[in-house]
């Protein structure tokens, strides 16, 4: 069965609804160890769970989303036939995939905290409320739950927040780019780009490559889910801090640097529209995502090619590879206090970005992004540098600004964003949360 009218009403809503701001979220990770009390908690979930298809939360003021690895489908007690049609690399798990994903040296899985990566991590239940206040209230009528449930373990859990002006650790606004997506009545960001068949994000439904591609099953199971490629990324701000100082003649320098690593500058204004000086009016508006690269600024002489914001989504640019099949839906969500700012110097604390990237594609949207455009520069004719923010560095690194009459250079690049952990894991639709919990196996 394919169709391009999407059914919201079974699509979980953390899949296609932007997330609003401010808000306080907590992920939450579980260990089943009885199928029976997994099953029970599926039940109990499915009553909790925003559809897409309504504006508000049966939760209240808290809206929840449910995912499950491969291990959880297992402990779950999902028929074998069932797990074997889901795509190989969920099935791997992200650990395996590691060296792909570029999670090497200190982002490597050993290092990661525990039991993110391992064989415990079953099920991830983020909740979201618009302040810490409710959420806890939330989580205290959750926990009540859970605990009825001898069988099923609180294993992990990360708090997080989104802060009014929406910006993460390293100072920039974020969230300010989504794509749009057909059948789902939620506009992209970007007015030039056309919407994206549903398919690329959510499973049962014709793609950019096929109108019927394959999903897991049975189809009940399948349709109407998707992938998500979990992340916890712990940001070393002091050291972003100390690179742009030391690669830098004075304080309006730094930022510029900072803008061109970026692709924008700290309030969310994209150096496509306003190249020379930062515009928050722009950075906050609906217009900061007006803009293409192709034609206007092909050399990157506004915006790097190396830039952050051109490498994740590199819009009409001439690059090696087909842009739309690439494209991922991404959810941040900033942990930690911020370093307060002036302070060179690292605090101890632990800060950074929980990651979610949501999509049908785990290998030609997030690992592809992640491998060929994050970690590699060959795509857009450049050479072995990568992504000068959140790439894999390692002190050798080199970004490059076009700039007339020669090039700027910057050098020594080491990592500011390391791996902490993660899981791939599967979105289920409603029904099937429904099918999940009255399995019988």
């Amino acid at each position: 069965m394919t169709g391009s009218v999407l059914e919201l009403d079974d699509i979980q809503s953390g899949v296609l609804r932007p997330r609003p701001a401010p808000y306080a979220a907590t992920y939450i990770v579980f260990r089943i160890d009885d199928r029976n009390a997994g099953r029970q908690l599926m039940g109990r979930l499915r009553n909790v769970v925003a559809s897409a298809a309504h504006p508000s939360s049966p939760a209240g003021d808290t809206w929840v989303s449910v995912a499950l690895s491969f291990q959880g489908l297992k402990a779950l007690g999902v028929p074998q036939a069932s797990l074997d049609s889901f795509s190989p690399e969920f099935q791997q798990g992200m650990a395996a995939r590691s060296k792909l994903l570029g999670d090497n040296g200190e982002s490597s899985p050993e290092h990661w905290e525990k039991p993110l990566g391992s064989a415990d991590a079953h099920v991830v239940i983020t909740a979201l409320s618009p302040d810490t206040r409710h959420l806890e209230i939330a989580l205290e009528r959750a926990r009540k739950t859970y605990r009825e449930l001898s069988g099923i373990s609180a294993i992990w859990r990360q708090d997080c927040h989104i802060l009014p002006n929406e910006k993460e650790p390293f100072g920039f606004r974020d969230g300010v780019s989504h794509p749009a997506i057909e059948g789902s009545g939620i506009p992209g960001s970007n007015p030039n780009e056309v919407a994206l068949k549903a398919g690329e994000f959510v499973l049962g439904y014709p793609d950019e490559m096929s109108d019927n591609p394959s999903i897991p099953q049975p189809e009940i199971l399948g349709r109407n889910g998707g992938y998500v490629a979990f992340r916890k990324l712990h940001q070393r701000v002091a050291a972003f801090r100390q690179y742009l100082k030391a690669n830098s003649s004075s304080p309006e320098a730094e930022e510029l640097l900072a803008a061109k690593m970026m692709g924008r500058w700290r309030s969310g204004a994209p150096l496509a529209l306003c190249p020379v000086h930062d515009d928050p009016e722009l950075g906050a508006g609906p217009r900061r995502n007006d803009f293409q690269f192709k034609e206007e600024d092909p050399i990157g002489y506004k915006t790097p090619g190396g830039s952050h914001i051109r490498r994740m989504n590199p819009r009409d640019a001439d690059v090696a590879g087909v842009v739309r099949i690439h494209r991922m839906i991404r959810r941040g969500t900033s942990y930690g206090p911020p370093l307060p700012d002036g302070v060179l110097e690292d605090d101890g604390v632990d800060r950074g970005l929980m990651f979610a990237f949501v999509g049908a594609h785990l290998v030609r949207q997030f690992e592809f992004v992640q491998s060929e455009w994050m970690n590699d520069s060959s795509f857009f004719g450049g050479g072995a540098g990568k992504d000068p923010i959140a790439g894999a560095g390692d002190g050798t690194g080199t970004f490059d600004i076009p700039k007339r009459p020669l090039r700027m250079r910057v050098q020594g690049l080491s990592r500011f964003v390391v791996t902490r952990g993660g899981e791939y894991c599967f979105l289920p639709g409603l029904r099937a949360l429904s099918w999940l919990a009255e399995l019988n196996t």
